[in-house]
């Protein structure tokens, strides 16, 4: 893995983010073999981790996991993350409507995180879930909000994509990305076409504040085995109104300020 950096706690979060890569439970051995940390500080950082319950280890199969407390601070972001319970909602609704797979994303250090899902009627696998990290730029919630970004921003996130070339649909390049941002500003609607996975496709609009600054995206996805792009764009119309449907409400909770979306009085920020 990468060299984790912040001394003690940076090490420990980077350990952290690479039991979670691996999407199941990892022995000691294998957490060696990927990391730079000699032995006696993995072990050791591990141990602390386990003793703070952001870890769990299991006797039996002498295998390491998330933590009962890391799970609990992560569903108390989600719950604080401003659009993920403002949109709750909105998305069942599209998502009844249409059958289709559903997202709720937002921006974060320019990557997409992925804040919530609705799986289609017929679910299809594909990488995106609530709470995985995702490319900006070549995911149509990506691109959606990267298009919306004043140019310092706009830079800096540029500046944070890999342009790995997961397929060969995907843009390498901020030049080749930027003149489909220009066409997305002029539509607020965004297209995955195959660029991240292939045979998925989808069609993504910005959530946007007052001023046109993205307050994150949702998407509508499928894949080619089962609609064409064309298909998916006949979703951009209802899909807008449920983006700027949110925005309002997210509008609305910000200028109140005094109550949380579920109406509690509010302990600290959204």
């Amino acid at each position: 893995m990468d060299k984790p950096a912040g001394g003690t706690v940076g090490k420990a979060l980077g350990l952290l983010d690479e039991v979670a890569a691996y999407g199941r439970p990892v022995r000691f051995a294998e957490l060696l073999a990927g990391s730079d940390l000699p032995k006696a500080t993995l072990y050791r950082l591990l141990q602390t981790l386990v003793g703070q319950r952001m870890l769990a280890y299991d006797e039996a199969s002498h295998a390491y996991a998330l933590g009962s407390r890391l799970i609990r601070l992560a569903h108390a972001s989600w719950q604080q993350t401003t659009l993920a319970p403002l949109a709750r909602a909105h998305l069942d609704r599209l998502s009844r409507a249409i059958g289709e797979t559903v997202h709720l994303a937002k921006l974060d250090n320019g990557q997409v995180l992925y804040v919530d899902k609705r799986n289609a009627a017929r679910p299809i696998p594909m990488f995106s879930d609530a709470g995985k990290i995702g490319p900006a730029y070549c995911t149509g919630v990506g691109k959606a909000m990267l298009a919306f970004l004043d140019e310092p921003a706009l830079e800096r996130a540029l500046a944070q994509q890999s342009w790995f070339p997961h397929t060969p649909h995907t843009h390498t390049s901020p030049q080749s990305l930027r003149a489909e941002l220009a066409a997305i500003r002029a539509e607020s609607v965004a297209f995955d076409r195959e660029e991240h996975e292939p045979q998925i496709i989808c069609v993504a609009a910005p959530i946007l504040d007052a001023s046109g600054r993205p307050l994150g995206a949702m998407s509508v996805t499928s894949s080619t085995l089962r609609h064409s792009l064309a298909d998916l764009a006949a979703f951009a119309p209802r899909l807008r109104e449920t983006a700027q449907a949110v925005a309002r409400e997210a509008a609305a909770y910000t200028f109140s300020g005094a109550t949380r979306p579920d109406h509690r009085p509010a302990d600290g920020g959204a």
